[in-house]
């Protein structure tokens, strides 16, 4: 039990690593977080510094996500595929999004943990995250809004696991909600700018 709660930091710790910040700073001189959204996610680092160095970003984010998930092999509690297994995965999954959300390394000031979310899932069902990936995809292609179609996304999970996939995992199911709901609230502010009709469309992905 020592072991897995030493796993859980270290998700924790994984999570937390800064990307954007830490990108920005050494690529441009630019803390992210004090321009355009001031958000340290990978959206805003393609707002604020360009597609080139947010790419990087997004791709290092979805990996500390993914990781966090198999530090879960190295525990020797639960025998590997069963519930309980899962269940360990989605606990050190979700203290990676935390440490993205609140890194310890950068003042608790971190994404909004799309991106984190994104790695979570795809190490626990990639199929379902395939499809959620190209929701997200086709509503950004349509609207031109990250936030929406991040939104979007994160219904299209839950439906795919639950309904598509009918998945035996009750822990992922009730997981995969949690997600959804998660997004919603680190996305009121998008929300309530998406309502009020003054979201800024992500035009900078567009450009020719």
């Amino acid at each position: 039990m020592i072991i897995d709660i030493f796993i859980a930091i270290g998700a924790y710790i994984l999570g937390s690593i800064p990307t954007a910040v830490w990108i920005g700073k050494a690529v441009k001189g630019v803390d992210v977080r004090e321009h355009g959204s001031k958000n340290a996610g990978a959206t805003n680092t393609m707002r604020v510094l360009g597609v080139r160095t947010g790419i990087p970003v997004l791709l290092v984010d979805v990996f500390k996500g993914f990781a966090a998930v198999k530090l879960a092999l190295l525990s020797l509690t639960f025998e590997t595929g069963t519930n309980a297994f899962v269940t360990f995965q989605l606990v050190f999954g979700a203290f990676a999004v935390l440490g993205h959300i609140f890194p310890v390394f950068a003042g608790f000031r971190g994404g909004k943990g799309v991106a984190a979310i994104v790695g979570v899932l795809l190490a626990l069902h990639w199929q379902a995250t395939l499809i959620a990936i190209a929701v997200f995809l086709i509503a950004l292609v349509i609207s031109k809004y990250v936030s929406l179609s991040s939104l979007m996304m994160g219904l299209s999970f839950p439906v795919s696991v639950i309904f598509l996939f009918k998945t035996d995992s009750i822990s992922l199911k009730i997981f995969s909600v949690i997600v959804c709901i998660l997004l919603f609230v680190t996305h009121r502010k998008n929300i309530s700018r998406l309502l009020n009709g003054n979201e800024n469309k992500a035009t900078f992905l567009f450009r020719k």
